[in-house]
């Protein structure tokens, strides 16, 4: 197969599907983009000299297509030079007799369809995802193998070729013959769309810049030919031959495309069955191609490959938002120019935490990747490139906010304060119908909530004069708020943010709870020293205590005072 290595490649990448917005060119002064643009160059320069000089592998493959994506794109939105050679350092010393042709890369039906309308004898296969090399043999004989190096010139992998048990060292039938193939790291049942690639190129492309192998490091590479470039005129029939001399069967994996459904068909396939090698995608291919004398370092017009969904996306950062939620814990959320994954348009993803947010330092403008938890939820899995410019960001200070924080709705509490009246509302606290977070946001944007409890006082009239309120919602909101009312006492211990108590007995008397000291909480069952304090913190809170004095007044199951003995005197 011609190449699937992106950090070999020097084909036209095609990423109609890289983001919604690929084609939007970003808007910065020619300073800034000339530094954004040398910054990637350099950083792509890193990642291809890593890999061809010492063949170690820095970036995940499809993070690199799309990197490099990327700069062509920067290129022509500011009219820069062209990009530098990403097989400059993989020149080696010996030249290859046939040249290594590379492949153009598609990622969206489109382009597919487009490429093969009007083409006879297409044949598919999977894209293995390895490292390329050219086997040798003279009268039936192993006498060379050669990286791919830039297509014209490899170096010489001779050596530990000749150590591993998957290549013919001595063909069936004494001919001179020259293949093109891939070596691929072996797996067993090996599911590309659950597991990904694992890295298994880099752990071949690593142990071909090793001097010597072990045994069980020559075992565990596999050989997968794609091309006898001087072989029959007819796939087929190479196929076969090659087989006959005693390469391994790959006639499995070569089939026969029809129309564009046969070749998604296949795709599909082979991207979710168990194979024996990772891949990254598909290899079209005309099963009749020039004569070897014609072949070039570049892409030809007769194969292409169609690459598998991305398992990560580039997406670049527009904005880091902080989201605080009702306990204090803030969460910082990336704003994301949209890209897809899996066939989801991905706008945002969480950072988890602040103190992750603030070990990796994500600013507008830097270049993250993107991937799927469970195939449904984005994650964030690292910074590739950091922007030139590092923007000043508010960013919220851990030691305000917290479980006792925000009970008022401040300027800067009002995230947290929201939270909390969206849990007071919510299935875990008073389950009230028809009450969610939109409600409080229109009442909170129309100065009718105060304090938490506010909305006891409200009457339907009131609501009804509210912009998002009619007569019916209105109604209808008034017969959740006084059902809350009716909810009892535990329920609203859990509304107003109660710690968890374990197997604690609460009774169901405020006062008696608000008594107990941090010994007492400590002697329920399930309670040790730090949630003690906790609890004791909260029935101890000013703001908790207005509260429930709210709710006393309200005539709230478990809240009311008991009345104040009679003084003898004046009876």
């Amino acid at each position: 197969m011609p190449l699937n290595l992106p950090l070999f490649c020097t084909s036209v990448l095609v990423f109609a599907s890289l983001g919604a917005d690929a084609a939007v060119c970003p808007d910065w002064l020619p300073e800034r983009a000339s530094n954004e643009i040398t910054a990637l160059q350099k950083q792509i320069d890193l990642w291809d000299d890593n890999y061809h000089r010492q063949g170690r592998s820095l970036v995940a493959d499809e993070l690199y297509d799309q990197s490099r994506a990327r700069l062509n794109d920067w290129r022509q939105c500011f009219d820069a030079s062209a990009t530098a050679n990403p097989l400059s350092t993989a020149r080696g010393t010996l030249a290859h007799p046939v040249a290594h042709t590379g492949l153009n890369k598609l990622h969206d039906t489109q382009a597919v369809e487009n490429w093969l309308r009007g083409r006879k004898d297409v044949w598919a296969q999977p894209k293995v995802d390895g490292v390329a090399v050219t086997l040798i043999y003279r009268q039936g004989l192993l006498t060379q193998a050669i990286s791919r190096g830039d297509g014209t010139q490899g170096q010489d992998w001779t050596s530990s070729v000749r150590q591993m048990p998957a290549i013919p060292q001595q063909l069936a039938q004494p001919l001179d013959l020259l293949v093109q193939g891939e070596l691929y790291w072996r797996l067993t049942d090996h599911v590309q769309s659950r597991a990904g690639s694992l890295n298994a190129r880099a752990t071949v492309a690593g142990l071909m810049a090793r001097k010597r192998l072990s045994a069980e490091q020559a075992a565990g590479v596999g050989l997968f030919v794609w091309e006898w470039p001087e072989g029959p005129a007819h796939l087929p029939d190479r196929i076969t031959k090659l087989h006959e001399l005693g390469f391994a069967d790959i006639a499995v994996f070569n089939q026969v495309i029809g129309a564009f459904s046969d070749a998604e068909r296949w795709r599909e396939h082979w991207y979710r069955s168990p194979l024996p090698f990772a891949s990254d995608g598909i290899v079209l291919r005309q099963g009749k191609r020039p004569s070897a004398d014609r072949w070039q370092a570049k892409p030809p017009d007769w194969s292409v490959a169609w690459k598998y969904p991305f398992a990560q996306a580039l997406a670049e950062v527009r904005k880091v938002n902080f989201k605080i939620g009702r306990t204090g814990r803030i969460t910082p959320v990336l704003e994301l120019s949209p890209v897809m994954l899996d066939d989801r348009q991905i706008q945002r993803v969480s950072v988890s935490s602040l103190q992750r947010w603030q070990a990796m330092d994500i600013r507008p403008g830097d270049q993250v990747a993107i991937s799927l938890a469970g195939l449904t939820i984005p994650r964030l899995d690292s910074v590739v490139l950091r922007s030139s410019e590092r923007l000043e960001i508010r960013v919220p200070q851990a030691q305000d906010f917290h479980s006792l924080s925000c009970w008022l709705p401040s300027p800067d509490c009002e995230q947290q304060f929201l939270a909390r009246l969206t849990w007071l509302s919510g299935k875990q606290g008073l389950a009230l119908p028809h009450v969610g977070p939109g409600t409080w946001e229109k009442l909170l944007a129309t100065g009718r909530l105060n304090s938490l409890l506010d909305w006891l006082t409200l009457d339907v009239q009131e609501l009804a004069n509210i912009d998002g309120f009619g007569e019916r919602s209105a109604a209808r909101l008034m017969d959740s708020f006084h059902t809350a009312r009716q909810r009892p006492f535990a329920r609203w211990l859990k509304a107003l943010g109660l710690p968890p108590t374990g197997q604690a007995q609460l009774g169901g008397s405020w006062q008696a709870l608000a008594q107990r000291d941090i010994q007492q909480w400590q002697a329920e069952p399930g309670i040790g020293p730090g949630r003690a304090a906790q609890l004791s913190a909260f029935f101890r809170d000013p703001q908790v205590l207005a509260l429930s004095a709210t709710l006393g007044e309200a005539g709230i199951e478990g809240f009311r005072q008991p009345p104040t003995p009679a003084d003898p005197g004046t009876q």
